[in-house]
């Protein structure tokens, strides 16, 4: 993800059809400067966890957080090979990481097929590397799983909506969720803490309010 300034200076020049060139703002966010830290992949009794890639976290976070089911997302890196990765080494796109979400989610409620229909219903899986203004590794769209039956699950519903909506187009990896790391404290929560910042303003809730025009499902009530 783009530091705040830069995704500011991306939304405000598309808008008049030119180029932004403005450097990253390592002093970003809250200020929270909280230390990345692995998590480990165990979810509470009678609980389960999936990850998910979709490009900005911020907006991938709160879409995952408005379903029946999900108690909490945890935005985070996972899918590289650098151990606990920083937000601006993530941004250098040399570590293989990609912004990802960790949910938290009751099975009795939503299983993992249904997230899987969620996650490519709430993102643009055909463009390569790239989510809207934000481009790079970091952003490439990645359906993770932890076992040979959500694998399967994942093939699955990738061939489905590839038939039935994307034409064929989709570029997603499949791909075995082996680490994922807590990202810094500032952005978790983003959307919630920063309702008026420009980027989340001009991107993060238009994807979110288009989500919810094509999903079906039950979303919670304040959604």
């Amino acid at each position: 993800m783009k530091s705040i300034a830069t995704r500011i200076c991306i939304v405000a020049l598309a808008v008049a059809f030119t180029a932004c060139n403005t450097s990253k703002n390592t002093n970003k966010g809250n200020g929270d400067t909280s230390a990345v830290r692995q998590v480990q992949l165990l979810a509470p009794e009678g609980r389960a966890i999936a990850a998910f890639a979709s490009g900005c976290f911020w907006c991938t976070e709160e879409i995952f957080e408005a379903v029946v089911g999900v108690d909490s997302v945890v935005s985070g890196y996972a899918g590289g090979t650098v151990p606990n990765p920083t937000y601006d080494l993530v941004n250098t796109e040399t570590t293989g990481h990609a912004e990802t979400v960790l949910v938290y989610y009751n099975p009795e409620q939503v299983n993992y097929e249904e997230l899987a229909r969620i996650f490519y219903l709430s993102h643009d899986p055909t463009t390569p590397n790239q989510q809207g203004p934000d481009r790079g590794s970091s952003y490439r769209s990645i359906l993770f799983y932890r076992s040979p039956e959500e694998k399967q699950i994942a093939e699955r519903v990738t061939a489905t909506m590839n038939q039935e909506r994307f034409n064929g187009r989709i570029v997603t990896e499949i791909k075995n969720l082996d680490a994922f790391y807590r990202a810094e404290g500032y952005h978790q929560d983003y959307i919630e803490h920063n309702p008026d910042n420009p980027y989340v303003q001009q991107v993060s809730l238009p994807r979110f309010n288009k989500f919810k025009e094509n999903y079906t499902g039950k979303l919670k009530g304040n959604h």
